[in-house]
């Protein structure tokens, strides 16, 4: 029977799959450490749990070159780029590794950074800090030991640079995988980022499928979609990068002329003018939303609309403020 390139659908199935008996697998290793080690060391190590849960599940079934659980639902097989062999021990370990320990070591080095550079920045912040585990030695305490020893390098300028950078990456690192999966949608191959790295692909020994043009067609226009959905978010978030720059510019500005005794003593004339009458206030009186207008004015204002000029707030005449020694 020849040996035809697997659809998108075929591989979202496998990993599906594969997904749901990874997740059993965690739940069990979670629970049997849980019950060995208590519920305080269970919190410490969960997530290595369920690292070495994911490299036990790979290390068992592609590292020693057997389908997984996954595949053998759909009937794939993975191939290297010849498409004619099972891929090698090398670029398969390769896999495993770009795929269970890479997101886990940048997860938590980028963690430990901004932890690190947040403290730095403001020391009684630590809110988002995660408790390192309690035993002697272990793999996030070293990783923030490091990015201590990193960050104490840097100057107080370099720290405020970077803080913005390290969540700058994390951003990309989400709008790389939303990119790769519009890529997949559209070509129909490597539908994770660690089978695109060590590029192992499939092939599915059922056959050629009558509706497989049918399928590919339909995942391509999703994959346009995608693409466009992409641009558009891009677009907008740059957008509102450049409407945050510019509003703290703004109020850099202000702030400075603020300062400046002239512009201070312009200002609070013009805030002591009425807003009704255009002159100074007489006798000012506050609105229950905080507006300041002459007695006269406002209550004038009153007996037409019971509401405040400025922002329409809904209020009783009776609720007015006469602010006596107000200056």
């Amino acid at each position: 029977m020849p040996l035809t390139p697997a659809n998108q659908s075929q591989l979202i199935r496998a990993v599906q799959k594969d997904d749901y008996y990874q997740a059993l697998l965690r739940n069990n290793a979670n629970e049997a450490f849980q019950t060995l080690a208590g519920s305080k060391r269970w919190l410490d190590w969960r997530k290595e749990v369920d690292l070495l849960s994911d490299i036990a599940y790979f290390g068992l079934t592609t590292l020693i070159g057997y389908q997984t659980l996954g595949e053998e639902y759909v009937n794939i097989i993975q191939v290297d780029p010849s498409q004619r062999r099972i891929p090698s021990t090398t670029r398969r370990g390769l896999f495993v590794f770009c795929h269970t320990v890479l997101p886990y070591l940048l997860d938590k080095v980028l963690v430990s950074l901004e932890n690190e550079l947040e403290g730095t920045k403001e020391p009684r912040r630590g809110v988002r800090r995660r408790q390192a585990p309690s035993g002697s030695w272990s793999l996030e305490l070293w990783l923030r030991r490091w990015a201590q020893r990193a960050v104490g390098l840097l100057s107080e300028s370099q720290r405020r640079k970077c803080l913005p950078a390290v969540f700058f990456l994390q951003q990309t690192i989400s709008l790389l995988h939303r990119i790769h999966i519009a890529l997949f949608y559209v070509s129909g191959v490597f539908y994770q980022l660690s089978k695109r790295t060590s590029s192992i692909s499939y092939l599915r020994v059922s056959g050629l499928q009558n509706d497989d043009r049918t399928i590919r067609s339909s995942y391509r226009l999703l994959g346009a979609v995608s693409v466009i959905q992409l641009f558009v978010t891009v677009y907008l978030q740059l957008n509102n990068f450049r409407h945050r720059q510019r509003a703290r510019q703004e109020w850099t500005l202000c702030r400075n002329l603020a300062s400046s005794p002239q512009q201070s003593q312009n200002s609070s004339s013009r805030a002591a003018r009425c807003s009704l009458c255009l002159e100074d206030r007489r006798h000012p009186t506050s609105t229950p939303c905080g507006h300041l207008f002459c007695w006269e004015c406002i209550t004038e204002w009153c007996n037409t609309k019971a509401e405040c000029p400025l922002c329409r707030e809904k209020f009783q005449p009776h609720r007015l403020v006469y602010l006596r020694n107000y200056t």
